[in-house]
């Protein structure tokens, strides 16, 4: 007999969970209302939203707006995002993940207290990525972006490096930078790193290995834009290659089930 089981973490991690249950609650009070950027990267997600009401701004199109509420979503906003929010009279509704936002001001602090050492501030990241935007606002825009070891060789390795990591990459690949920039810093204490990872993200790889383990095929539900499904995929396919990764019923195949009996 064929089992199927769900993962009992799956699902939305708690800051998205947040953002869209202010949506609904916005919704639920008027016709329509403002996301700034995809409130999660999810089509399904965001077309129910979209068919409640919800219209998706991008920066541009903000900047044209007046006297009106707009959400920030889970991801986080650089201050220039914030200061014209202020300037268009805007309503900011911020959904902002308290670990993002943690991370925001723990960046500005460190920027703004050692700003005259000219430290070289960096965020291990995805360039372009609308958390590692935010983050990269803290400093002035002055913060480098690593997103692998090749980045590495633009650092000057004789003055002061203070690392930290966008919130959903992996820790091992964050470590491994870490170890490398202390093979190549000319003096010990020049360099700094924070683990910056969010906590639920992270506890969510061993578990989700140890689930994918367990079963003889796994049907990884996600969609192709998110940064946080890739990663866990990855994880998943690591400890069982019969991992398949979907965005919705349409994309499973029925070869992929015959003969097991375990699916998760």
């Amino acid at each position: 007999m064929r089992n199927i089981e769900i993962d009992q973490f799956s699902g939305f991690c708690f800051g998205v969970v947040n953002a869209i249950r202010k949506v609904e609650d916005k919704l639920q009070e008027s016709d329509s209302f403002y996301c700034l950027g995809d409130i999660v990267h999810n089509t399904i997600e965001v077309e129910r939203l979209r068919n409640k009401g919800l219209k998706t701004l991008t920066h541009e199109e903000m900047a044209q707006l007046r006297n009106t509420s707009v959400l920030f979503r889970a991801h986080g906003e650089p201050p220039s995002t914030y200061e014209l929010a202020k300037q268009n009279h805007i309503e900011v509704v911020d959904a902002t993940c308290p670990v993002v936002l943690n991370l925001q001001k723990r960046i500005k602090r460190i920027y703004e207290e050692r700003k005259d050492e000219q430290i070289q501030l960096l965020i291990f990241g995805k360039s372009g990525h609308a958390e590692v935007n935010g983050l990269v606002g803290q400093t002035n825009n002055t913060a480098i972006v690593i997103e692998k070891k090749e980045d590495l060789d633009k650092l000057d390795f004789g003055k002061a490096i203070v690392m930290f990591s966008q919130t959903t990459k992996s820790k091992a690949a964050y470590m491994e930078l870490v170890e490398m920039i202390q093979a190549r810093i000319e003096r010990p204490e020049l360099f700094e790193y924070h683990n910056t990872i969010c906590q639920q993200f992270g506890n969510r790889m061993p578990k989700i290995k140890e689930f994918a383990s367990a079963h003889d095929c796994i049907i990884f539900v996600s969609d192709a834009k998110s940064s946080n499904g890739k990663a866990l995929f990855k994880a998943c396919e690591e400890v069982n290659p019969a991992s398949h990764f979907v965005s919705g019923p349409q994309d499973v195949e029925a070869a992929w089930i015959e003969g097991k009996n375990n699916i998760g």
